[in-house]
């Protein structure tokens, strides 16, 4: 019985790993039936796109059909490869932005297609959050955007993009997370919406990923009073079972968000959060960036400790097993797409809003570019108009940095690049700055665009992927239209 207990508990389990190779142990866990494993940019797990092939190789030599996740949402969260140049995908908020599900479907058939060139066959993505809050510190471009119906449309054209390239999709982060003003990596965000409201506003776009047959959904680690009293959704019975399982009657797997996170394990370690998301009904455990092999033994004990107890019943794994096993039968026969990368750059041009003319300008402008803390999911990915302005300057957000500024762009065009100014006082304060002084300066939103200052001519691209600057570029006339990147930008 102990060893069937291990087993199971084993196939619930996608720990991570450092390097990029696997180490013995991994393998080793995969001989075994370790479910699969998460890869991290940040654990230096994608320095490329021969390297990762070559890992997944090795990875599924020694587990069959492991499953091989990811976090790639194109645009500002984005590993395979984006993360050193910036993706050539633009990101959900731009795709809402256009408004064309086809054309969405297009960007998430050809982003899951370079998924599976390189082994990868579980996408942690589509976000079908609703991003109802504007000050939302982790969501925001990540969003189609603030209605429910639009979410709606993109998360089902995703989700089917995804599948038609043989990669599994993973709608996230249930039951929403776009009503937030927290960042659950950090604490427990707490949602002040009862069943009604998350009727209306949150459950459709998930309603519609599970009718397009998304192959997972990812939980979030949500604080919902009105439905959890008070307990992350990632560890709710009520959540989980009840809301996602029983009310909208989806059957397929359920994988956590990564459990290091302080909103799902900061009150009880990861071994007790693993079992309480398994009693809640969850499938898989993503236990987070920096959970090995100790983490992997660790959650294999206190898995095995419950259901001897009597807490866990055996029969719970035994049906996130099944599961499982489906989703990778699933994968073992689908089949391969091809490679789209010209609806990722058709996207991000189609994305752009000009409020009023943009001059030309006899000579180069002097971009600026105000800096902007990013969040622990999108990470340090490269962004700005930096590969098409060699000499851009880089300012941290002051009102006291306007005149040095000025001084560089006496005599040419000025351009003021910003991301997220409605959440950041120092891009507005600067940005303001300037534009008493240059009223003839351009602003290029690289975020949301909620806050505008008024009467200046102002492009609004609703992302920072590398796609999303191109197509800024261009309309600048700081790119020919068509051109190549010039290079990396800055981080």
């Amino acid at each position: 019985m102990n060893d069937e207990i291990t087993r199971l508990a084993r196939g619930t389990l996608l720990p991570a790993f450092d390097g990029a190779s696997a180490p013995r142990w991994l393998l080793a866990e995969l001989e075994r039936g370790l479910g699969g494993v998460t890869l991290f940019a940040i654990n230096g797990n994608v320095p490329g796109t021969e390297s990762l092939a070559a890992l997944t190789a090795e990875l599924r030599k020694a587990g069959d059909v492991p499953l091989v996740a990811i976090d790639e949402e194109g645009g500002d969260v984005t590993r395979l490869g984006g993360h050193l140049t910036g993706s050539p995908y633009p990101g959900n908020a731009a795709l809402g932005a256009v408004d064309d599900p086809a054309l969405t479907r297009r960007v998430y058939r050809s982003l899951g297609a370079e998924l599976a060139e390189v082994g990868v066959n579980l996408n942690f993505a589509p976000s079908v959050d609703v991003n109802s809050a504007a000050d939302n510190p982790v969501i925001g471009t990540r969003s189609f955007g603030a209605d429910p119906a639009l979410v709606s449309r993109h998360a089902a054209a995703a989700v089917t993009g995804t599948q038609e390239a043989g990669v599994a999709a993973c709608a996230k982060h249930f039951p929403g997370h776009g009503a937030t003003v927290e960042d659950s990596h950090l604490g427990v965000p707490v949602v002040d919406a009862g069943l009604d409201l998350l009727d209306r506003r949150e459950l459709p776009p998930f309603r519609a990923a599970i009718e397009a047959g998304s192959r997972a959904v990812m939980t979030a680690h949500l604080n919902l009073p009105a439905i959890t009293g008070g307990v992350p959704a990632t560890l709710s019975p009520e959540a989980i079972t009840g809301l996602l399982r029983g009310r909208l009657g989806y059957d397929g797997v359920i994988v956590t968000d990564a459990l290091d996170m302080d909103g799902a394990s900061g009150a009880t370690g990861i071994p007790e959060a693993g079992v309480r998301a398994l009693l809640a009904g969850a499938d898989l455990l993503c236990l987070g960036a920096r959970e090995y092999e100790d983490s992997v033994r660790a959650m294999l004990a206190a898995i095995g400790e419950a259901v001897r107890a009597g807490r866990l019943p055996l029969e719970r794994l035994a049906d996130a097993a099944e599961r499982t096993r489906r989703l990778k039968e699933w994968l073992a026969g689908a089949g391969p797409a091809a490679v789209d990368r010209p609806a990722g750059l058709e996207a991000a041009r189609r994305a752009v809003r000009v409020s009023g003319e943009p001059p030309s300008w006899s000579t180069a402008p002097l971009v600026v570019e105000l800096e902007s803390a990013g969040n622990i999911a999108v990470g340090p990915t490269p962004w700005g108009l930096g590969p098409w302005a060699p000499d851009a300057v880089h300012a941290t957000g002051t009102a006291e940095e306007a005149p040095p500024v000025l001084d560089r762009a006496a005599g040419r065009g000025l351009v003021i690049v910003l991301r997220d100014a409605h959440r950041h006082s120092g891009q507005r304060a600067l940005a303001t700055a300037l534009l008493a002084a240059r009223p003839d300066a351009v602003v290029v939103e690289m975020g949301l665009p909620v806050w505008a200052p008024e009467g200046a001519v102002h492009l609004a691209t609703y992302g920072a992927a590398q796609a999303n600057a191109q197509a800024a570029a261009e309309r600048l006339g700081l790119a020919p239209e068509g051109g190549a990147r010039a290079a990396a930008g800055h981080g």
